[in-house]
């Protein structure tokens, strides 16, 4: 979109026209998603405080006034409807953060961080593919864990600054706050995320392996599980190797994960699907149901690599609990995946 057609959608928006406005921001739909679930770890918390956004700016126009970029407004305005979301929520954990090995955790109710299709990540269409590396890259599990450990504005200044590219000038003006705050802010952030941070991401392992060792690792994995066949599937994982199942608290490591996996899952009939994740080598599991007579969405298991082994699977279970009905099926589309196999 030209400046020209920007400023001539603008009037008509501010003149009332809905269609116009919708326009406007659509280019920016997809990466406002994904900033706010990096803000917030949460696929529905996003939306949430998207369409809030959305709603906040279209009653705003009048006093946007063309100052600045659309895009730098509209991130203003998603930044500040997603932390006034965090201040009604918890922060968003994983189970092997959250207590020890084969334990349930010392809080009664924790929440959980959701997975995100690397299919939303469209928004960069057209741009280099440096630009698409870094925006995986920044959702990786590892990545939203890092955030979620920051108190909420040293977050939005990290992405605002890391990953979107503001300037510190730019991201003072959007927070109602002076470029020292911001740049004080963003000092502690990144000083806490390097303590956090493995030293290579998840981009770099993948790239590193190529698509077909990366392809191979998944079917590899996927018929270790459809087979039942332990000894193959344990081959696969590293010494130290992590398997966490949220809402399930629990999360199992060394022998006891050994015994959890022959005892539960692999005793369970299961088929897979590729699919990518948080930036990740990932895979939809459907679990066989009787009653049904076929293969219906139960997990995403999300995989991180160390090398061509599997350092940590994170499970997310969506078949258990209190689940609404549909839900796992509504999920699995996300990632461009089926409800059922047969």
């Amino acid at each position: 979109m030209t400046m020209a057609d920007e400023t001539a959608l603008l009037k008509r928006a501010t003149d009332g026209d809905e269609g116009a406005f919708g326009e406007l921001v659509e280019p920016h739909r997809a990466e406002l998603r994904a900033h706010c679930y990096r803000m917030l770890g949460s696929v529905h918390d996003a939306d949430d405080a998207l369409q809030d956004a959305l709603l906040r700016a279209w009653r705003g126009l009048p006093g946007f006034e063309g100052r600045g970029s659309v895009r730098s407004w509209l991130y203003s305005i998603a930044t500040n409807s997603a932390l006034d979301i965090t201040r009604h929520r918890s922060r968003r954990e994983l189970p092997v953060d959250f207590g020890p090995a084969d334990g349930r955790g010392d809080e009664m109710d924790p929440v959980w961080l959701e997975p995100y299709p690397d299919r939303w990540l469209t928004g960069l269409a057209g741009s280099s593919p440096e630009a698409r590396y870094e925006q995986r890259e920044s959702v990786e599990l590892a990545f939203m864990i890092a955030l979620q450990h920051l108190p909420p504005l040293q977050r939005a200044v990290l992405i605002l600054r890391e990953v979107v590219g503001f300037s510190a000038a730019e991201i003072s003006s959007q927070l109602g706050t002076t470029v020292p705050s911001v740049n004080s802010a963003l000092q502690r952030a990144r000083a806490t995320a390097q303590t956090i941070l493995p030293e290579r991401s998840q981009q770099a392992a993948l790239r590193a392996l190529g698509d077909e060792r990366t392809r191979d690792i998944a079917e590899r994995y996927a018929s270790a599980i459809e087979r039942g066949d332990a000894d193959t599937l344990i081959s696969m994982l590293t010494e130290d190797a992590t398997w966490c199942m949220p809402p399930d608290a629990a999360w199992f490591q060394g022998e006891a994960l050994r015994e959890w996996l022959v005892r539960d899952p692999l005793q369970e009939r299961w088929r897979h699907l590729p699919t990518q994740a948080n930036g990740q080598l990932a895979v939809g599991c459907y679990l066989f149901d009787q009653g049904r007579g076929c293969y219906t969405a139960a997990v995403i298991d999300v995989l991180t690599l160390d090398g061509d082994r599997i350092a940590a699977v994170t499970a997310f279970v969506l078949h258990e609990g209190p689940q609404p009905p549909g839900v796992a099926a509504e999920v699995f589309a996300r990632f461009g995946l089926p409800a059922e196999l047969p």
